[in-house]
């Protein structure tokens, strides 16, 4: 009687190791986009990544967690089908972390852009000027391939020479958006953004001060006249427009899904 009950014990523990072990693992693999229809999503709490998902989704299922970074190690463990999220944060996260990928159809499509006060038509015409010339050089492209890697960690900000003749530009952002805001392993604001906003500063012949705030809090201080302008993968919004100027869109990203490779 006991060594038919050791038996079945032993046999009961196998079963589950092995429910643990390929529980999470039994999902369709994902190929393209259209598969994720009524599938299970990992987002950010406190985001509206879910709302975005739902409105090409509606039958989509949500799991949520603390930050991004979580939601996409939730796919690689198998607990999801797939992370929503602002595309270049999810590409910056699969650069660094091996059997992840970035599916190339979005969820939804969005322009990024800096902005400013609703008078300040002069300065957006400057950072319009210097997205424009970015993209005819080429240097451009330098950017994406430093901040956007293909596999790897972001790069490091270029030593770009400012004058300061004509005063200081305040520029307000959140650095909390790797790769285009976040801070770096010397603890300074850095990122694709903040490659940008220094040639802006330069072409204007000014300093460039940083300022490291909320993301929340970006548009009340650009209104109250804190910053001079502001950017940190903000999304060109009608609603938005309503209270500060836009630049052109220096970045088309949007809703993207992350998948287990």
């Amino acid at each position: 009687m006991t060594s038919r009950s050791n038996k079945f014990m032993l046999i009961s523990f196998i079963a589950t190791i092995v429910f643990i072990i390929t529980g999470c693992s039994n999902r369709e693999k994902i190929t393209n986009l259209s598969q994720l229809d009524g599938k299970e999503f990992a987002v950010p709490t406190g985001t509206v990544a879910d709302k975005l998902v739902l409105s090409k989704f509606p039958n989509a299922k949500f799991k949520y967690f603390n930050s991004v970074l979580d939601a996409s190690m939730a796919v690689k463990a198998g607990k999801a089908d797939a992370a929503a999220y602002d595309e270049p944060i999810l590409k910056n996260i699969a650069a660094k972390n091996p059997g992840l990928k970035v599916l190339s159809e979005m969820i939804t499509v969005d322009n990024y852009g800096f902005a400013v006060n609703l008078e300040n038509s002069e300065l957006k015409n400057s950072i319009d000027s210097v997205v424009a010339q970015l993209k005819s050089t080429g240097k451009y492209d330098e950017l994406l391939t430093r901040w956007l890697p293909k596999a790897g960690s972001p790069g490091t900000l270029p030593q770009i020479q400012l004058t300061g003749k004509n005063g200081t530009l305040k520029f307000g952002t959140s650095a909390v958006t790797e790769p285009f805001a976040f801070i770096d392993g010397t603890q300074k604001v850095t990122g694709f953004d903040i490659e940008i906003a220094y040639y802006i500063a330069q072409k204007l012949d000014m300093q460039l001060e940083i300022i490291n705030m909320d993301f929340g809090a970006m548009i009340p201080a650009l209104i109250s006249k804190k910053v001079d302008m502001i950017g940190a993968c903000i999304t060109i919004t009608e609603e938005r427009s309503k209270s500060v100027l836009f630049s052109v869109p220096y970045y088309t990203g949007g809703i993207a899904a992350l998948i287990k490779e």
